[in-house]
């Protein structure tokens, strides 16, 4: 299996249609998240389709942020963290 790294996505949309089809995108890699922030557990090929997806949503006025987590640096989370797991089977169906 790839290797999955911790990645920040944050947005700011200006119009709300575009803002409602931005996180339609997001929650679809995402793992949690709050607003306009959403933790996404990526492999490279996941980030690449990631950011062509939020591409072709945003216009040139919003503004949108990708950043790679140390995996060096400690994890610390405040009330119930629970780490990704990918199920055992997937549905497509």
């Amino acid at each position: 299996m790839a290797e999955r790294d911790l990645w920040i996505a944050a947005y700011d949309v200006r119009d709300p249609r575009r803002l409602r089809l931005a996180l339609r995108v997001l929650k679809g890699y995402s793992t949690g998240g709050q607003r306009s922030v959403f933790e996404c557990f990526l492999t490279e090929a996941e980030r690449k389709r990631l950011l062509a997806e939020i591409q072709e949503v945003l216009a040139p006025e919003d503004s949108f942020l990708l950043v790679l987590l140390d995996p060096r640096s400690p994890v610390r989370t405040l009330g119930i963290g629970v780490a990704p797991a990918d199920p055992p089977f997937f549905y497509i169906g």
